[in-house]
C-alpha cells in the first residue's frame, strides 16, 4: 500500500476477469465472446483503413458513428454517447451521477464490476438477492430509493442467469426510481423474441433511463474494446460534454464500429446461429442431469447434477483444455455458467463432461 493512495482504493479489491489463455489450443467458453468472427465489412474497414489517418485525432464525439447507431435504434443523435467498451460506459455513469458517499443499487448476483465502481468513487453499494426464478424482487424499487441511490444498474437480460425481464417491468422500474436506471443489455441481440430487444426507444420520453450497448458481445469485437450508451439527451448530454474523456474513442475503433453496425444481415445471422446452437447446447447438458436455466443471452447456466460437484467439473474441464466460468458464492457454487460456442466446441465440451460424470 501506497502512503498517496486513498484510503477507499486501499480497502478495495479489484475487478477480477476470466481466463484468457494465449496457448491458442483452449477452448474458451468462460467469457461470452460471440463465437463467429466479425463481418467481412470488418476486416474491409481494417485493410482500407490508411495508416496517415493515425497521424491525425480521430472525431472527439465519434459524431458519424454515433449518427450511424442513433438511425439503428431509431432516435436522436443527442441520445448517443460511444465509449471505450461498456465499461467506460459505466464508469462514466457512475461519475456522472453518483456522488462520493453516494449509493450504487442493484440486484445480488450481478456484474462484478459494478461493486468495484461503486467503491473507486467512494460510493456505498446496495443489492437485492433477485427471485428464486432470477427476475426482480418485490419492492425492488420502494428499497432502492429507501436507501437513496442515485444509479440502479439492473443488467437484461441477466447475467449470470439468462432471464430476460420486460419492457413492461424495466419501464415500470423507471418510473418508480428517484435515481437514474443503467439497463445493461450487453447480451440483448441473442434475445429471441419476435419483438425488438432493446427498451431503447424509451429514452426518447424516460428521462432518467440509460441503456447501455456493446459491441463485444452482438458484433464479435470483443478485442476492440467499444461501447455506447443511450439515453434521454439530459442525461448523455453531461457525459458526452463533461465527464468523458478527450477522444475517448479511436478512430480505428470508430471506423470498425462503423462497419459493424451497418452490416446488420451478417450480424443478425450470427445472432441467429448463436439461439440455435445455445438450444442444442442446453439439451445435451439436460440429458446429462444438468438443471439449465432458460437462456436469452449467449450462454447457459447449468446446475451440476445432485451427485456431481461443479467446482470439481470446472478444474477438471480446464485440465482438458476447456474452460468455462465457475463462482464460488453461495447462490452459484454448484453452478457452472458456459459460453455458446460453435457447434464443434460444444460437441466437445458435452463429451468431455459426459466422459467426467462416468466415472
Amino acid at each position: 500500500m501506497s502512503q498517496f493512495e486513498r484510503p477507499n482504493i486501499a480497502k478495495m479489491q479489484g475487478y477480477t476477469s476470466g481466463e484468457q489463455p494465449q496457448d491458442g489450443r483452449s477452448i474458451k467458453l468462460n467469457t461470452n465472446e460471440n463465437p463467429y468472427p466479425p463481418s467481412p465489412a470488418v476486416a474491409a474497414a481494417l485493410h482500407t483503413f490508411a495508416a496517415d489517418q493515425l497521424r491525425v485525432y480521430p472525431q472527439p464525439d465519434a459524431k458519424t458513428l454515433r449518427r450511424a447507431i442513433a438511425d439503428h435504434h431509431g432516435i436522436s443523435i443527442d441520445s448517443v454517447v460511444v465509449t471505450h467498451a461498456g465499461d467506460e460506459a459505466l464508469r462514466l455513469a457512475v461519475t456522472t451521477f453518483v456522488a462520493p458517499g453516494g449509493v450504487v443499487a442493484s440486484t445480488e448476483p450481478t456484474y462484478s464490476l459494478y461493486p468495484v465502481l461503486a467503491q473507486i468513487q467512494d460510493a456505498q453499494m446496495f443489492t437485492r438477492d433477485l427471485a428464486a426464478d432470477w427476475s426482480l424482487p418485490d419492492g425492488f424499487a420502494d428499497d432502492v430509493n429507501a436507501a437513496g441511490a442515485q444509479l440502479t444498474c439492473v443488467v437484461n437480460p441477466h447475467a449470470p442467469s439468462g432471464y430476460l425481464s420486460s419492457h413492461a417491468v424495466l419501464e415500470e422500474l423507471a418510473n418508480q426510481l428517484h435515481g437514474v436506471l443503467l439497463v445493461d443489455e450487453a447480451y440483448a441481440d441473442f434475445v429471441d423474441t419476435d419483438g425488438p430487444s432493446s427498451i431503447a426507444m424509451l429514452v426518447r420520453e424516460q428521462e432518467n433511463l440509460l441503456v447501455l450497448r456493446t459491441f463485444s458481445k452482438g458484433y464479435s469485437l470483443a478485442g476492440l474494446r467499444l461501447g455506447y450508451l443511450l439515453g434521454h439527451p439530459s442525461l448523455i448530454r453531461p457525459i458526452l460534454e463533461k465527464t468523458r474523456d478527450s477522444y475517448n474513442v479511436d478512430a480505428i475503433s470508430q471506423a470498425i464500429g462503423l462497419a459493424a453496425i451497418k452490416d446488420q444481415a451478417y450480424a443478425q445471422q450470427t445472432w441467429a446461429d448463436v439461439r440455435r446452437d445455445r438450444e442444442t447446447l442446453a439439451k445435451g447438458l439436460k440429458v446429462m442431469g444438468f438443471n439449465v436455466s432458460s437462456s436469452q443471452t449467449n450462454f447457459v447456466l447449468a446446475k451440476a447434477p445432485i451427485h456431481a460437484a461443479a467446482a470439481d467439473l470446472y478444474q477438471a474441464l480446464k485440465d482438458a483444455g476447456i474452460l468455462v466460468r465457475y463462482f464460488n458464492t453461495p447462490r452459484l457454487q454448484d453452478c457452472l455458467r458456459i459460453t455458446v460456442g460453435t457447434a464443434e466446441q460444444n460437441r466437445r465440451l458435452l463429451d468431455q463432461l459426459a466422459q467426467l460424470l462416468s466415472r
